[in-house]
């Protein structure tokens, strides 16, 4: 097999190696994990959905309360990419270690449901998911199904069949709080487990970078697979910098096959 360049057998089996020898693996992951799915990240420069928008003129609580129509016209193309999107060979090799007991939960900053498609069942969605939507004056939620095409295809905003108000993507906009159950969730996955593996995130949107800290205060190994360097890169065990999608595949073949 033909490596990346900058990338050593060496990395590739000191990480197989770590997930062998763990017992509690938790992953976190970020946009790079779902780039080669063609769902564009945020922050990259020239590509990233921020080069082109301001995130709190499109994307924040106050946009969708006082203009929701910028947001759904901001929205409309992405969620069209999330929708049509497939699981890619990374999502894949995490259901694969998980569904053999390597890994046992994933910590996600993405919307797109693409761990779930790919097979994987513990899944601690950070910032929320695309498959509900919830009325905005009764509360309500409704899956995102009956309302998802036609909001793709002629850009109708979806409203409530009780009260006719707006409902809102259940996802976490600028100026909204996380979901706080699933913050815990994914703080006490960090603090116990004893080995962390960050696919596809840059570390940089706060409080979820600092999951891998909390995970590496308690004594836990860490494994950073990344396109670009990280505040952390120089407290992991190992770090490649290449293609999430090629490099956890051979990985997860590595761990589980040796």
């Amino acid at each position: 097999m033909t490596l990346p360049s900058g990338t050593t057998p060496t990395a590739l089996d000191d990480a197989a190696q770590l997930f062998r020898q763990s017992k509690r693996v938790v992953v976190l992951t970020g946009a790079g994990i779902s780039t080669p799915s063609g769902i564009p990240d945020f922050r990259s420069e020239g590509s990233g959905l921020w080069s082109r928008d301001e995130p709190m003129e499109v994307a924040s609580l106050n946009t969708f309360r006082t203009h929701p129509e910028r947001f759904f016209n901001w929205f409309r193309p992405l969620a069209g990419q999330i929708f049509n999107a497939r699981p890619n060979p990374a999502h894949e090799a995490l259901a694969e270690l998980e569904r053999a007991g390597i890994a046992q939960t994933i910590v996600t900053q993405n919307i797109d449901g693409l761990h779930q498609k790919a097979g994987s069942r513990h899944v601690i969605e950070m910032h929320g998911t695309m498959k509900t939507l919830s009325c905005t004056s009764c509360f309500r939620q409704f899956e995102s199904t009956s309302y998802i095409s036609a909001f793709i295809e002629n850009g109708s905003i979806p409203t409530c069949p009780s009260c006719n108000g707006i409902l809102k993507p259940d996802v976490i906009l600028f100026g909204e709080q996380l979901p706080q159950a699933a913050w815990f969730e994914s703080q006490s996955a960090a603090r116990q487990c004893d080995l962390m593996l960050v696919a596809g995130s840059s570390l940089e949107v706060l409080p979820v970078a600092g999951l891998p800290m909390q995970a590496l205060d308690r004594g836990a190994h860490l494994i950073i697979l990344n396109n670009t360097p990280t505040y952390l890169n120089v407290r992991a065990d190992v770090v490649i910098m290449d293609d999430v999608a090629t490099i956890l595949p051979d990985i997860a073949k590595r761990a589980l096959h040796g």
